[in-house]
């Protein structure tokens, strides 16, 4: 029996999000059944249900808004953080370079 080959990532707008989180609140489906429908995992499902919570101010924890500036900043403070380095390694070469 060979291995079962890892589905690619794939990436959902957040309107299909909501709309699948509606479909799940409605009870007319279990999460499984939905998931199945659309060919999600049930734990895709699971976490868009729980931040669906957070943003409504349901459940504790970072909104999505949150989460983007989040990830903006840590972006920005490794750019940062790469710049500060080469701006040392700059140093140090033409502080060698003088002398």
């Amino acid at each position: 029996m060979g291995k079962k080959k890892p589905r690619p990532r794939r990436s959902f707008t957040r309107e299909f999000k909501t709309e699948i989180v509606e479909l799940c609140r409605r009870g007319d489906r279990s999460i499984g059944q939905v998931a199945a429908d659309f060919d999600l995992t049930e734990t895709a499902v699971r976490d868009w249900i729980r931040q669906a919570e957070v943003d409504a101010g349901d459940r504790d924890g970072l909104t999505s808004g949150e989460r983007e500036e989040l990830a903006a900043l840590r972006r920005e403070n490794r750019r940062l953080r790469e710049d500060v380095d080469i701006l040392k390694r700059a140093t140090a070469f033409f502080a060698k370079e003088t002398r």
